[in-house]
This record gives C-alpha cells, structure tokens and sequence, in this order.
C-alpha cells in the first residue's frame, strides 16, 4: 500500500485542540494514537464547550452524544 503525504497545513487549520501547547496539532494519527493509549478520544470529536474542560474520556463522550443520535 502506497504511503500517503500528511495534510498538516490542512489538519492544523481544522484543529479544535485549545490545549497549548501541543505538539501534535495538525498531526491527527500522532493525537489519535496518543490519546486512544489514555483512554481517551482527540478534541475534534467533541463540541467546543466540552473540549474546553480537556475531559477527552470515553465516558464524557458517551454521556453527551447518548441522547443526541
């Protein structure tokens, strides 16, 4: 399987991480890989009131989105 190039300029211009400072911003797989070792999921998955309080737990995550699918 061909290697692909990471879209870094693109990621980091997407990234709603307010966590400075992180150096895996724009570095989606690294924060991934990071946060998924914790226990836990990145900040674009949450909205940005939550993603504010950095509680990235699984818990949190299925606590606000249960009532929302």
């Amino acid at each position: 399987m061909a290697e692909r190039p990471c879209q870094y300029e693109r990621n980091l211009a997407r990234c709603p991480c307010t966590y400075e400072p992180c150096e895996k911003k724009g570095l989606c797989c690294e924060c991934l890989h990071y946060h998924w070792s914790r226990g836990e999921l990145p900040a674009c998955l949450f909205p940005p009131e939550i993603e504010r309080t950095y509680d990235r737990s699984l818990k949190r995550f299925i606590e606000y989105y249960k009532d929302k699918v």
